[in-house]
This record gives C-alpha cells, structure tokens and sequence, in this order.
C-alpha cells in the first residue's frame, strides 16, 4: 500500500512537472534568478548612472510618481526587482502562466521584505511559492482563482515569515566586515575584500550591506577591489566560453551569473576569489584608495562603474573641502590597476593554474 502511494506521488510530480533535484533549484532555478537580477537592478543603475554622469535629462528626469516617490526610467527598472527574478526563477521551473504570472507579487515581497537578503528570500521563497502554485495548477474548475491565490498567498506568507530572517542573516556579514575594518590596513584589505567580493557573487546585495553598514574609507576601497576582482575576473578568465557578451554581461554587470556554475563546480570560484586576496591589500597599502563616496558604490564593483565612479566622487569632494589637495595620478593608477587591470590578469592567471590541476575544465564557466 505504501509503495503504491508513493508511486502514486511520483507520477503526480511527474504530470505537474516538478523536479525536486539540486539541478533545477541550485543551477537552473538560481542561474536564471540572476539574468532576472541583471535585467533589473542592474540595467536600472546602468540606466541612472549613464543619465548622472553625461547629464542625460530623459535619463534622470522623473518618468512617474507613484505613492509620492518619484521615478526615473532607471527607478523603474530596479524597483521591479523582486518581480524580475522571482518570475526568471518560475520560467527556469517551466511554471504555467498563471503561477508565473502571480510570482510578481511573490518577488516584490520577498525582495522587499529580504532587506540586504532579498534575492537570496527570493530564491528560497519563489522556488516554493512556485511549486505549490504548480502542483494545484488544473486541479479545479475555478482554476484561475484557485491558482493565483494559492501561489500568491504561499509566497507572501512565507516572505512575511522569513523575509526577514533572511535579511539579519546576509546582515552577520557585516559584523565580519565591521570587525576586519579594525585590523591593520593589510589584513582589513584582505578580509573585507574577500568578504565583500563573495558576497557580491552570492544571491545577496553587498551593495545593501555596505550602505548599511556606511562603508567608506580604506574599508570601502578594499570593498571596491573585492567587487572588481569578481565581476572582471569572471568576465576575463570565461572570455573563451563566453565571448565578448559574457565579458560585458559579467564585467559591467553582475558576476552572480556564474552562480549556477559555481554550483556545479565551486573550484571555478578559487580564481577571483584569490585575486581579490591580492588586490584589497595592494588598494589599501600601496594606493591607500578610498571609497568617500555614497557607501552603496562600495559594493558594487564594476557594475555601470558605479564603483569607480562613487571613488571619483570622493576624490571630489574631498577636493572641494580641503581634506585633498589634488588628483594625482597615482590615484588614477591605482583606481585603473585595482578595478581593471589586476583582475583581469590574476584571476586568468590562478585560473590557469586551477586548470592545470584538473579542477576546472572547458565549459566550466559556460553561461
């Protein structure tokens, strides 16, 4: 009787195609989170920090006002962020229309409520959320109210649960930077680079947690050369499997692509991490670079070089205020060296090594 019931399950995840396997969840599921990701909050400081800086009016110009907030276009882009992935995640799980349809609801709250752990809430709760939906999916004769209020409400109730959790959670990282910012300036550039760097790849915001944290200084230019060891270094050393597109979708986009990769195959995340080790301390010790711009460019690396412009910035201001006589360059050596040059030629290079060993292979770093 057991065996037939259990059979009995097995072909009704068959019929409404769910697959419980690492594969669909930690690959397909997380690999498609983070083109939602991309297409989002990404493009949307893209979008902005292109209108900032040529002074572009169409670009930084409110497009609409909603609730009392006003938006640009590339406002817009990122404040459907949670939607954006939560509904990448219900495509890679092949959801019919209508629980894709009712996972935007699910991703802006899960995202909302996530805090500095939103897309990791999303993941989490979407895959549910989506699943749940999927399995009452044709099960009855008012299927099109059955189906938006099971998937809609199982993914608010959940992110109104652990949302939260999930956000202090991805904030303990920050306990770790906070602490490595008391060391000398050697080791605090090797720790919080390393940290920073990591968690801008994982489905967390770094950029959230540098802002809450008022990340800045030395602290803030280690955080920068973490983020660059990242994103230019997955660009650089996947140049052969992914072409020039990997290399701008990556480079000045968001390294979280390769977390499905990395899945799979965790050693192809020994490169950048390494090179990150290098050039932190290598920015604090030899360049003494700083990020006094808004903390948030701390964590964002190359991404629209919202990095490297919040360190410009800072030079800025600092200039205006007396605290910096000039712009030398050494400061652009450094900023040029850190963000650009060194990860893209040690991150190949400890690749290479890693390659040698057999740990990673061809099409290892395919996106």
């Amino acid at each position: 009787m057991a065996k037939q019931s259990e059979g009995g399950f097995k072909a009704f995840l068959k019929r409404k195609n769910i697959e419980i396997s690492a594969k669909r969840y930690g690959i397909d599921a997380l690999s498609a989170m983070a083109q939602g990701l991309f297409c989002s909050l990404l493009i949307g400081t893209i979008i902005n920090t292109l209108g900032t800086q040529f002074h572009i009016g169409i670009l930084t110009d409110p497009v609409c006002t909603v609730s009392g907030v006003d938006y640009t276009v590339g406002g817009l882009a990122m404040a459907m962020t949670g939607p954006a992935m939560a509904i990448a995640i219900g495509y890679a799980l092949k959801c019919p229309p209508l629980v894709l349809f009712s996972l935007a609801t699910v991703g802006f709250a899960a995202n909302g409520l996530g805090g500095a752990g939103g897309p990791l809430a999303v993941l989490f709760i979407a895959i549910i959320a989506a699943e749940v939906g999927k399995a009452v999916q044709g099960e009855t004769k008012i299927d099109i109210l059955v189906t938006p209020l099971v998937t809609i409400g199982v993914g608010v109730g959940l992110s109104a649960w652990w949302a939260p959790a999930l956000g202090a959670a991805a904030m303990k990282v920050g306990t770790l930077i906070m602490w490595a910012t008391e060391l000398r300036p050697f080791m605090m550039g090797i720790i919080v680079s390393v940290i920073v760097g990591v968690a801008l790849t994982l489905p967390i915001s770094s950029a959230a947690i540098c802002a809450a944290l008022g990340l800045t200084g030395l602290a803030g230019g280690a955080a920068v050369a973490g983020c660059c060891a990242q994103m230019v270094g997955f660009a650089v050393m996947s140049f052969k499997e992914n072409g020039w597109g990997g290399l701008v979708s990556q480079g000045i986009g968001t390294s979280m692509l390769q977390m499905g990769n990395i899945v799979k195959n965790p050693r192809i995340w020994i490169a950048p991490t390494l090179a990150s080790a290098i050039t932190g301390p290598i920015a604090t010790c030899v360049f003494k670079m700083q990020m006094n711009g808004a903390p948030v460019s701390s964590g964002m690396g190359t991404c629209g070089f919202v990095g490297q412009i919040g360190v410009y910035s800072g030079w800025v201001a600092d200039v205006a205020s007396g605290a910096k006589a000039g712009i030398t360059g050494m400061d652009w050596l450094g900023l040029i060296l850190i963000c650009f040059v060194l990860p893209a030629v040690l991150a190949p290079l400890i690749n290479s090594v890693c390659r040698k060993l057999g740990w990673v292979k061809d099409g290892d770093l395919t996106l």
